[in-house]
């Protein structure tokens, strides 16, 4: 079987992710395709996770969780999605780095699963954005105690990836910037339900447009109908210069309300994560999704 687990990253609108592929159940279903609803899978194996701590699974471990998941449905294919499966929102960024349980975490789904192609997809964010997003809960005294010992600089989704890869080898990870995701989204849903360029699904133009007009929303579409033979790379050129004239202001800018959070300091952020870009894409086995 292949299994696909979802891993977030926090703020990256992993819900309407979600929601999308739950959309498309029905006909996925009828490929091969499962997409259980959380509540079925999230507590079972956070409570599977916590019990492998420090010791082996239990010998029919993958069969009593595939039958809880499936409830005797039958796939090929199995889509797992939880935001907080590498760690809560709290753990998302310590000072060893981002997510610091990572590759515990996918160590111990790998052992769950012996036999089962694995793919993680995941999305990252720029640090200048992703920092003010997670601690957005988190009281002032650990946010400041956080900010003073943690190395901004150095916090770099191609480590986490690394620990990844390290951890377990045979695990595919296929990854995408969140800053790319209006523009990629509808191949994102196709990736992650091994499903080829151009099938129809639903939802795929959803988060477009949540972040464009409704003027703009219906232009979009009028012109995809009248270019039906356009292909996808020259869709996501039309989705940016429709974002250039339609995008909603209140819905794509973000206020970053963090102690020292500068100007300077957010532009030094976003040199960094664009050099981290290029160390993650020469990571063995992951594939990036770009536009």
């Amino acid at each position: 079987m292949q299994i696909i687990l979802q891993t977030g990253a926090h703020s990256t609108e992993h819900e309407r992710l979600l929601k999308c592929l739950l959309a498309n159940r029905e006909a996925f279903a009828r490929q091969g395709i499962a997409v259980p609803g959380p509540g079925r899978y999230r507590p079972l194996l956070r409570q599977t996770l916590e019990a492998m701590d420090g010791a082996e699974p239990a010998a029919d471990a993958r069969a009593v969780l595939l039958d809880e998941i499936l409830d005797d449905d039958s796939a090929d294919r199995l889509l797992l999605l939880n935001t907080h499966f590498l760690g809560t929102q709290r753990d998302a960024i310590g000072l060893s780095g981002l997510y610091p349980q990572a590759d515990r975490r996918i160590a111990q789904f790998r052992a769950l699963f012996p036999t089962d192609r694995i793919e993680v997809f995941m999305a990252m964010r720029n640090p200048a954005l992703f920092l003010p997003a997670v601690l957005s809960d988190a009281s002032p005294m650990r946010v400041k105690a956080l900010l003073s010992e943690l190395d901004l600089m150095g916090l770099r989704w191609s480590d986490l990836f690394g620990r990844i890869r390290e951890a377990a080898p045979d695990v595919a990870l296929t990854v995408w910037c969140n800053e790319d995701a209006p523009m990629i989204w509808a191949q994102v849903i196709r990736e992650m339900a091994g499903l080829g360029p151009g099938t129809k699904i639903s939802g795929g133009f959803s988060l477009l447009s949540a972040i464009m007009t409704r003027d703009g929303m219906q232009r979009f579409r009028t012109y995809l109908h009248k270019n039906r033979d356009i292909n996808e790379v020259q869709v996501r050129k039309v989705i940016a210069a429709f974002l250039e004239k339609f995008a909603r202001d209140d819905q794509i800018e973000e206020e970053l309300d963090l102690p020292g959070w500068t100007e300077a300091l957010i532009e030094e952020l976003t040199e960094r994560y664009d050099e981290d870009m290029a160390a993650v894409r020469r990571i063995p086995g992951l594939q990036m999704i770009e536009p």
